[in-house]
């Protein structure tokens, strides 16, 4: 006997007037360069239809924030959104998370479990990292995809469901289906809405807002008192790669305001790995020739207001003291800061 859910969705207008950027609830969603300008303009566009969107990005752009966003933008808002990361649980385990399952199913199963397909009738699930779903696992989505529907492990009822599928991987899907280790058909019930979400280095100034929001955060969580980021620190943000994207800076964050509870954090607070790219020396390895070539009156001057901002950092900004670590005269140091532009950071309050 088929279970029925009672359904007070499935007549849900899809005319819904779309979110605007400026109306848009981006939970959380820290941004304003161009390319997260356009993102969220698509994100406000899609909220107002129920098509199943595949969200895709390197580790640590804010794959869950988006789709987090998407809901509460859209007409299931008031239903749940429900989340699980395909790639965390076993396999034996997963589909009884997805599905749910009978008393007796299985060793352990002491009781009737709901699924989180289930637990997400009326609103929407968030299926993250969907590269990394088994091949069995993947034939029952399909069918949820396409006929909204399943059974639970080990029952022969049938559960009819209405919701949303957002899902997310950091993986190459297109790639794998050419491996044969993820269905084209699922591939593309699931490619309906594709949102490709920007690296961290794509985002250009806002790394700084960024840095500045998660100060802010972590300095009211800990009742610290971090005024900001040095000149040179600044600098060596911007030219780190960010492998890790959003969350890598927000781990650095909290840990620099954990080291350095109060004042400004200067460069040399960074790790190695993020302060040498500002600081390194053409000996030290810091600074290669590509096959392109490089710039190399830029590059030097580069090289030269790093080590002035460092001098200068050094010594509270005490121009003749810089002067003495560089072998510079004073005046000559003078000219040189209002070449480069160089202005003491304001201390924030």
């Amino acid at each position: 006997m088929a279970k029925q859910i009672t359904d007070d969705t499935s007549k849900r207008s899809i005319g819904k007037a779309t979110a605007t950027i400026d109306n848009l609830e981006l939970g959380g969603i820290v941004g304003d360069s161009d390319v997260m300008r356009r993102l969220f303009g698509v994100m406000g566009r899609v909220s107002g239809s129920d098509s199943t969107i595949l969200i895709t990005g390197e580790t640590g752009t804010g794959k869950g924030l988006v789709a987090r966003a998407i809901h509460h933008n859209s007409l299931r808002a008031q239903n749940g959104f429900v989340s699980i990361n395909c790639g965390a649980i076993p396999e034996n385990l997963l589909e009884s998370e997805l599905f749910g399952h009978v008393k007796g199913a299985f060793t352990g199963a002491t009781a009737n479990k709901v699924g989180k397909f289930e637990q997400a009738h009326g609103g929407t699930i968030f299926l993250d990292e969907i590269g990394d779903m088994s091949p069995d696992l993947q034939v029952k989505l399909l069918r949820v995809l396409e006929e909204g529907e399943f059974e639970p492990v080990g029952g022969n009822r049938t559960v009819h469901v209405d919701v949303r599928v957002i899902a997310a991987t950091h993986r190459d899907l297109e790639a794998r289906v050419s491996e044969g280790r993820f269905r084209e058909d699922l591939y593309y019930r699931l490619y309906v809405i594709p949102l490709v979400l920007p690296s961290l280095r794509e985002r250009g100034t806002d790394i700084m807002l960024l840095a500045e929001h998660f100060l802010g955060h972590f300095n009211e969580r800990t009742q610290s008192s971090v005024t900001g980021f040095s000149e040179s620190a600044r600098a060596a943000l911007l030219r780190h790669a960010w492998p890790g994207n959003v969350r890598e800076l927000r781990n650095l964050v909290e840990r620099l305001v954990i080291l350095t509870p109060e004042g400004t954090i200067a460069v040399e607070d960074l790790p190695v790995k993020i302060r040498g790219g500002a600081l390194a020396s053409p000996a030290g390895g810091g600074v290669s020739l590509s096959e392109d070539g490089i710039n190399l009156n830029s590059a030097v001057t580069e090289f030269e207001k790093a080590l002035i901002l460092q001098s200068l950092e050094k010594t509270k900004w005490v121009k003749n003291k810089a002067a003495q670590l560089l072998n510079l005269n004073r005046t000559t140091l003078v000219e040189k800061i209002k070449r480069h532009q160089l202005t003491p950071q304001k201390k924030a309050g």
